[in-house]
């Protein structure tokens, strides 16, 4: 389906729709400073805002008892917090909130679920951001499966970049939470990727050095939902850095 570029928006889908589907949208889009760690949804709480994010990263997080949580999604200027008002639904499965700072455009959940209703082709096209997601977090299951973390790491780093620059303000802690495993794992993962020359660790930052050496490491668990969405969602001169490659993670 095509779709027209909105060049005033810094979010591709919202670059990407077609201007029909905009007009029932824009009336009631605000822009919003994201700060970080700012929570944009509570899980088991109804959804106020859906956040179409321009700048920084959006963090979906699943969470257990006695603070075991991990990341299943990562949102950045590609994408919309809210996919489950999409499919139908009224409360926030999971956390999501601000990983790294920015800013997006945001709608108020009536208007958005009028608007949604009213158009099948704004349908049809979110409904196309949502089967990228989920493959997304198919992808996050497969690596966590059957990588070891240096290679999670390189992954989750992957995906950092495409929609923060090569400069990450991060810590070994919070890398605990994202990646789900304990922070001393997390040291170690680094110093891997570190002493082979992949990225630069600093006290609260990596700075990325070597991107093939990190898709490599990678072994085929990034760049397959990244093509999917250039396919499904493409035409936009703001693109993911890589398509999907031949390589699969070994079973």
């Amino acid at each position: 389906m095509p779709h027209s570029a909105n060049s005033r928006y810094k979010n591709r889908l919202l670059g990407l729709l077609d201007p029909q589907d905009m007009s029932l949208l824009s009336p009631h889009l605000e822009r919003v400073e994201l700060g970080l760690r700012d929570r944009l949804e509570q899980r088991g709480m109804p959804i106020k805002f859906v956040y179409f994010i321009e700048e920084g990263i959006g963090s979906i997080v699943a969470r257990m008892a006695h603070g075991r949580d991990t990341e299943v999604g990562l949102l950045g200027h590609e994408g919309m917090t809210g996919t489950v008002a999409v499919l139908g639904g009224d409360l926030a499965p999971h956390e999501c909130f601000v990983q790294a700072a920015g800013a997006a455009m945001r709608i108020p959940i009536a208007p958005f679920r009028d608007a949604f209703e009213q158009s099948p082709t704004l349908q049809r096209f979110l409904l196309q951001f949502v089967q990228c997601l989920m493959m997304q977090t198919s992808y996050t299951a497969l690596a966590n499966a059957r990588l070891r973390l240096e290679g999670r790491l390189a992954r989750w780093l992957l995906m950092c970049e495409d929609r923060a620059g090569t400069e990450l303000n991060i810590t070994h802690e919070f890398l605990s939470i994202m990646l789900g495993v304990r922070r001393p794992g997390v040291t170690v993962a680094v110093q891997i990727l570190e002493g082979n020359g992949l990225i630069r660790a600093m006290r609260g930052k990596i700075v990325i050095r070597d991107r093939e050496g990190l898709i490599a490491l990678a072994d085929g668990s990034y760049g397959a939902p990244e093509a999917e969405y250039e396919k499904l969602l493409g035409s936009s001169p703001v693109r993911f850095k890589v398509v999907a490659t031949s390589t699969a993670v070994s079973p």
